[in-house]
């Protein structure tokens, strides 16, 4: 195979040629459309961006000379006149206006002085003192043109207010040495005198170009500032006459007009304020522009030849990491398009990263869910496991200290042990429900019970999570997981320490088994859990409900067992102890039902459910439920065997249960539904004995232990052994044993 076609085959080289070439292609037009348009868009923007400055700059010298004007107004306004009516000067009243003049000066800083002097007087009010007029301006502020003489000249001819170029002065501060210093002075007009003054201000011109920042003028314009009769007042180049270009130029409506002459445009702006002209003069295009293109072509020429030359370089050498990156991907020997197939690759290997990052967030939520399933265990445990355990200290414990938190749900479905919702979606509604009350990290721990640790700031929050927890389990039965019963508890307040978690998990346990049966709220707080020992538990009622049942009498026996609960409910125990109370019922009424094979095995499946529901109630009338099916149950056998009670087992259980009544022969054929002989042969048959016989041994049984353990009577022991008076007893008693019933009282061991 020559190399052409194995280059061919594999087409890597040439693709990144080919790339490197479209770089080439897209950077030279961009090159060029900046060679032919960035030059004239960029003096386009800068000189935009002039007209704004200048705009600025009028703003402020409007802003100026309005100051100036106002102040000039201001002292003319002052209502001093220094001449005394004997024609000499009162120098109280130049002091007074001297303040005055220093005030109103102190509030513009480009301001140099205030002066106010009169027509004929030589005395002279400043902002800085008072002075005499031929010192003030032949020594203090000194120029060849300005002299005191001009001013006396100037202030004596009709003039509007005047506004003199920036000119230097030579200024005498200390009354020893002299600086230059440039000022701009500006006289009041006199063709309509508004007092007897006249006013000149002297304007600091270094402090007024500052303020008017003409350094952000594009470079190489420059400006020229015209009173309303088109004398210059300011100049930035000096060698500009603009008389000559002023006829040509109109003024549009908006004050504004533009000229151009060879390299330069004017632009002139007029003053909406005081009909001050200004012109700005700047470069009409920028200078060596022909040296910028010819360089620019060089550079189009350079970058061309160069990037050639580089994308043959780079396609060489990159070609090789590329194979070395296919081969990465399982295909460096595969015919084809190389960038596709590690295209191929890389989308690959992100969708098993994706599995992997899902794996191992999996992962690490099951390690902590272990780690906490530990801390509760409350066992001690190696030193490389505690080690391991503190890496996820911070994780459980943000704070100093934590409550316990459970939620304990149970499924709408009898028998359905899976919620409508997933286990991990209901940990995080419980996880957001406690997150108002702090941090708080949620975990399932197993038959549908949800335990979180909630990082508590200061005691008082623990209160806030008992909210929390209470509106979120009234806002889940109602919503989220409508038709699931929920009970949940809190308990007491801890320090952050792994191992308070198993104390904390004790407190849980207990809530639920001392949580009282008649509690409104659906969360239960330890702390408020008080002990209840005043629990309802009748035994003559109990007995009667057994009686009632083997009766048959159902109805009778369901109305007993509602009021003992009733009365347990009354009292508030606790709900371990209704348990207890339910069981120890449970067993007394099954310990006379059928004890046959096939009665057993029914009687087992009774129990282990019945146990199972009542150890993983929710409430007081789960248990009444179950109890109430132990009665239901017992009932129906009963009816069951009423349709043929010439049974063994039921005759011995209801003589067992009535021995103490009048069990004559005729009441027990009227219980069984038979006649006396009928039934006096079958006993007999059944049991190889009488029936009389059969009810006095089992009489004069419980009549020996009522005299082993009681101090009873013998006459108050043969009544309630069914007797109906002492002596009969007695003589039944010698009969069967050989002796009375207090010889065998006294007898040893009797």
């Amino acid at each position: 195979m020559t190399p052409i076609n194995r280059l061919m085959a594999s087409r890597g080289l040439l693709q990144i040629f080919c790339a490197l070439l479209l770089v080439i292609v897209i950077m030279v037009v961009s090159n060029y459309i900046v060679y032919k348009n960035s030059i004239s868009g960029i003096y386009d923007k800068v000189t935009q961006n002039n007209r704004l400055v200048i705009k600025n700059i009028i703003q402020s010298f409007d802003s100026s000379f309005a100051a100036v004007n106002n102040l000039i107004f201001a002292v003319h306004g002052l209502p001093y006149d220094l001449e005394s009516p004997d024609k000499s000067i009162d120098m109280a009243k130049a002091y007074t206006l001297q303040e005055h003049i220093a005030r109103l000066a102190s509030s513009i800083d480009y301001i140099e002085d205030v002066i106010v002097f009169y027509d004929n007087l030589d005395l002279t009010v400043t902002a800085k003192g008072t002075s005499d007029f031929n010192v003030l301006f032949d020594k203090k502020y000194k120029h060849d043109t300005y002299s005191a003489k001009y001013w006396r000249m100037f202030a004596s001819s009709k003039h509007e207010q005047t506004v003199f170029p920036i000119t230097d002065f030579a200024v005498m501060a200390d009354g020893l040495t002299r600086r230059t210093q440039q000022l701009m002075a500006v006289s009041d007009g006199n063709k309509v005198r508004l007092s007897n003054k006249n006013v000149m201000v002297l304007l600091n011109a270094e402090r007024l170009l500052k303020q008017m920042d003409l350094k952000s003028m594009i470079p190489g314009a420059s400006l020229v500032v015209l009173d309303a009769n088109r004398n210059v007042v300011l100049s930035t180049d000096k060698s500009q006459d603009p008389s000559d270009i002023l006829d040509e130029v109109y003024f549009s409506p908006d004050k504004e007009a533009t000229l151009t002459r060879k390299n330069f445009e004017y632009n002139f702006y007029k003053s909406e304020y005081n009909d001050f002209i200004y012109i700005n003069k700047v470069p009409y295009q920028f200078q060596n522009i022909g040296s910028v293109e010819a360089a620019n072509h060089m550079i189009m020429i350079s970058a061309i030849i160069s990037a050639v030359l580089l994308s043959a370089l780079l396609s060489v050498y990159l070609y090789r990491p590329v194979k070395d990156i296919l081969k990465l991907f399982g295909g460096g020997h595969v015919k084809g398009n190389d960038f596709r197939k590690i295209y191929s690759g890389i989308v690959k290997v992100q969708a098993e990263n994706e599995s992997l990052r899902a794996a191992m967030d999996f992962a690490d939520k099951e390690l902590r869910r272990g780690v906490f399933l530990q801390m509760l265990d409350g066992y001690s445990y190696s030193r490389e496991l505690e080690m391991q355990l503190q890496k996820h200290y911070a994780f459980f414990f943000p704070e100093r200290q934590f409550v316990m938190a459970a939620l304990q749900m149970k499924p709408p479905a009898a028998g359905d042990s899976q919620p409508g919702r997933p286990i991990e979606e209901i940990a995080s509604m419980m996880d957001e429900g406690l997150r108002t009350a702090g941090p708080a990290a949620v975990f399932y721990t197993g038959h549908l019970e949800f335990v979180a640790l909630v990082a508590i700031r200061q005691p008082s929050m623990r209160k806030v999570v008992i909210e929390c927890l209470e509106n979120f389990v009234k806002r889940a039965v109602k919503e989220e997981l409508q038709g699931h019963e929920l009970w949940a508890c809190v308990s007491k307040l801890y320090d952050a320490k792994t191992a308070h978690c198993h104390e904390a998990y004790q407190d849980i346990k207990n809530a639920r088994l001392y949580r009282n049966i008649n509690a409104e709220r659906s969360v239960v707080d330890l702390e408020t859990i008080r002990y209840v020992s005043q629990i309802h538990f009748p035994f003559e009622r109990i007995e009667k409900l057994s009686n009632t049942l083997l009766s048959g009498k159902s109805d009778e026996a369901m109305s007993i067992l509602l009021e003992i609960v009733q009365e347990n409910t009354e009292r508030g125990i606790h709900l371990h102890q209704f348990a207890h109370i339910a069981k120890s019922i449970f067993y007394y009424l099954m310990k006379h039902t059928d004890s046959s094979a096939a009665s057993s095995k029914e009687s087992f499946q009774l129990e282990t459910a019945f146990c199972r529901k009542v150890d993983n109630a929710y409430s007081c009338g789960e248990v009444t439920e179950a109890l109430q099916t132990v009665v239901q149950w017992i009932g129906s056998r009963r009816l069951q065997e009423g349709k043929s009670k010439l049974n063994p087992e039921f005759i011995t259980q209801y003589i067992e249960l009535h021995y103490m009544d009048n069990l004559y022969l005729d009441h027990m054929a009227e219980v069984l539904n038979t006649s006396p002989k009928y039934f006096s042969n079958y006993f007999k048959k059944t049991f190889g004995v009488g029936y009389v016989d059969y009810l006095n041994k089992i009489r004069l049984s419980h009549a020996r232990e009522y005299l082993k353990q009681t101090e009873l009577s013998v006459a108050e022991i043969g009544e309630k052994t069914g007797y109906l008076n002492a002596s009969t007893f007695t003589t039944t008693f010698k009969k069967y044993y050989g002796i009375s019933p207090s010889e065998f009282r006294k007898k040893p061991g009797g």
